[in-house]
């Protein structure tokens, strides 16, 4: 045991800057330097520089609520997969517009991260990076941690705020973007579509099927199997890529306590680090860089028998469902597509939406109306039930006991509240509660993005794909697009639930249950996106739009942190406790118990708690996995009151290269007085037959 933690590179590592592209800085595009000269020597085509970055956005993994599912009993106990962010720039050399796009393997982008991410930016980059340009979106894993937003609803479940968590998360969306920034070179950018059956359905069909025969005649399946690619082109090679296509990331079950970045996130690592195994940076950071981004997913479940699933069936389930998308994906690297030139440019504005007044041409029955306060419907606290139930005692649909519970005993709702909401009957009136405490959102960030032909429509939820379709014609017909080429970007900058059509917000699922702002607020945003592409189309600008307050200062953490830790007794921190067999073969798993710590002294962000090791000729040590992987999983459990028990499990893949192996555990222990000491465990070599 050691208290030293070696470098140990995991896969072969490119010379240092072989991709690093030309990085700029101020308002203003730099000078051409070498490797734009290179680029441009080599034939690149068209008028862009594109930077591309990832790096690492884990949080606590350990005694800390899980984000998604809201219930109180998914603590996390371990990791899975580690949480990625992914950022891509994309500036146009003519007029030196860039916008940026960060896909986030994270439940929610709350207002707190997009804070935080465009104050650090700030203090990198001045005014080239800001909210007009910057697009932060959420991949919505549901195994994520919880507990880094600034609105107290999210944060019930998680005992309150959890600073370490909001660090890493901001830090690592920062870092990525940094890295995005300073990759970026002359590059291609193409656009494909495709179509994806199999990996999605309909979880709230009923009210699917209250649209007009307009939206669901472009949906015969009630499911949107769009799917986009945004490729990346240096020399002739793909060195990046953008999928969007729309589906819950909910393959992981509400009674799993492993993190995991769910169905998109292992579409990503797939394709970065088990088909691009060797293109690494010396950094640790892929050559080639892909993002799963979400669409207009708010009613598609890749839940195929619309029933939750269990643990631990729910792995390969959710591997499945990656596969499927990074094959849609990789599908279209062999169509020609359409390479994209033309003006790079962005608009952002906020909308109160707790009080905006829809015009007629938007609300559909010819006369004006108005949202209202948030207000939870009884649907919503009953969950999805084809994805994970939530609180037990409620259903989507009709309450009539909550109903009149809510009605006679708990409150009664104004006639202009009640109007505006109907026919949802109230539970919690969320908007009169944000007058004593923020709860939720109500000042929230709408975006409109344009790269070339491709527009992305930033919306702060989550968006049916019938709700989805609407604002897409409204955009596509003011800018003269093609309805394939316009996209909502949902769960992006903010979060404020759902967002449905006024026909499926009447049907009161749990999809318009969550509807926060009542049944005229999709109207409300169709209209903002109407300003929005008026806007881009004529080059002028909006005002802001009341930006909602700072609320840094009122966070409230109640859960404590880690007071000590201690090893069992007679033994040390790293003692391996239960080894390893002494064979394996492919297909089985490899499992080690150790004398560990609280993960939560240091979240080892950008670094791993375990490697797996192969004995190379001359008896060195080489990392083939680690915490990053796929086939490894990293449990964790306290052991009495101070003492933890660590257990790290290797599925041997198949193809695995036969040798002695071992499996290395890092962890980190806190005394009595608040010293956090490394420690490193290596269990016995085995052989892999």
């Amino acid at each position: 045991m050691s208290a030293e933690r070696p470098v140990h590179p995991r896969r072969t590592v490119l010379r240092a800057g072989a991709l690093t592209g030309l990085g700029l800085a101020g308002a203003h595009l730099a000078a051409p330097g070498p490797a734009t000269a290179a680029a441009e020597t080599a034939g690149e085509t068209g008028g862009y520089l594109v930077g591309r970055g990832l790096a690492d956005a884990t949080g606590e993994v350990a005694e800390v609520g899980m984000m998604g599912y809201g219930r109180f009993d998914q603590q996390a106990a371990g990791l899975h997969t580690r949480l990625r962010a992914r950022a891509f720039v994309v500036a146009d050399r003519a007029s030196g517009r860039r916008v940026m796009l960060i896909v986030a393997d994270s439940p929610m982008i709350f207002d707190s991260v997009h804070r935080a991410v465009l104050r650090r930016l700030a203090e990198a980059y001045g005014r080239l990076y800001t909210e007009q340009n910057v697009l932060i979106t959420a991949t919505h894993t549901h195994a994520g941690p919880g507990g880094y937003s600034h609105h107290l609803l999210y944060n019930t479940t998680t005992f309150g705020f959890h600073r370490k968590t909001f660090e890493a998360v901001a830090d690592g969306l920062f870092e990525a973007a940094q890295r995005a920034h300073d990759d970026l070179a002359p590059s291609g950018l193409v656009l494909s579509h495709g179509t994806l059956t199999g990996a999605s359905v309909n979880r709230s069909r009923p009210a699917f099927d209250r649209n007009p025969a307009a939206d669901r005649d472009h949906f015969p399946d009630a499911i949107d199997p769009h799917t986009t690619l945004l490729r990346v082109e240096r020399e002739g090679r793909t060195v990046g890529a953008v999928n969007w296509f729309p589906v819950h990331a909910t393959g992981m079950s509400g009674d799993n306590r492993l993190i995991s970045a769910d169905n998109k996130g292992y579409a990503a690592y797939h394709w970065e680090r088990e088909v691009h195994d060797v293109d690494y940076l010396a950094d640790g950071s892929p050559a080639f860089v892909s993002a799963f981004a979400q669409t207009n997913s708010g009613d598609m479940s890749p839940n195929l028998d619309l029933r939750p699933p269990t643990t631990p069936a729910d792995f390969e389930l959710t591997r499945a469902g990656g596969l499927r998308q990074y094959e849609a994906a990789a599908a279209q690297l062999d169509t020609a597509g359409v390479r994209l030139d033309g003006p790079v440019d962005s608009r952002l504005v906020y909308v109160d939406l707790s009080d905006v007044e829809v015009r007629p041409e938007f609300t559909g029955d010819g006369r004006t109306h108005r949202t209202s306060k948030p207000c939870v419907g009884a649907s919503m606290a009953a969950g999805s039930m084809e994805d994970g139930p939530a609180f037990p005692g409620f259903q989507e649909g009709e309450n009539p006991f909550w109903d009149a519970v809510s009605d006679s005993v708990i409150y009664t709702v104004s006639p202009e509240l009640a109007q505006a909401q109907a026919p949802k009957d109230v539970f919690v009136p969320i908007g009169e509660m944000n007058r004593l405490y923020p709860w939720v959102q109500e000042r929230v960030p709408v975006m409109l993005v344009r790269i070339g032909r491709l527009h992305l429509i930033g919306i702060p939820g989550e968006v049916t794909i019938c709700a989805g379709l609407r604002l897409r014609r409204t955009v596509a017909e003011i800018v003269g697009a093609d309805l394939d080429d316009v996209l909502v970007a949902g769960y992006s900058n903010a979060y404020f639930h759902y967002l449905t059509t006024p026909e499926e917000y009447d049907a009161q699922q749990y999809e318009g249950g969550s509807t926060l702002f009542g049944r005229w607020q999709l109207p409300a945003l169709q209209q903002t996106a109407a300003e929005l592409a008026t806007a881009l189309r004529d080059g002028t600008d909006l005002p802001l739009g009341p930006k909602p307050p700072d609320l840094s200062g009122s966070v409230l953490s109640l859960q404590p942190g880690v007071v000590l830790d201690a090893p069992p007794a007679f033994r040390k921190f790293g003692d391996v406790l239960v080894a390893p067999r002494e064979n394996y073969r492919a297909g089985e798993r490899a499992e080690v118990v150790f004398a560990g710590a609280h993960p939560g002294n240091d979240l080892h962000r950008g670094e791993t708690y375990l490697e797996v090791q192969r004995q190379e000729s001359g008896g060195t040590w080489r990392t083939v996995a680690d915490d990053g992987d796929w086939a490894t999983r990293f449990h964790w459990k306290r052991d009495g009151i101070a003492a933890s028990q660590v257990t790290v499990t290797w599925d041997v893949p198949q193809g695995t290269a036969p040798g002695a192996y071992r499996i290395v555990y890092h962890g980190d222990a806190k005394s009595a007085f608040g010293a956090v000491t490394p420690f490193t465990g290596t269990s016995p070599a085995f052989t892999v037959r």
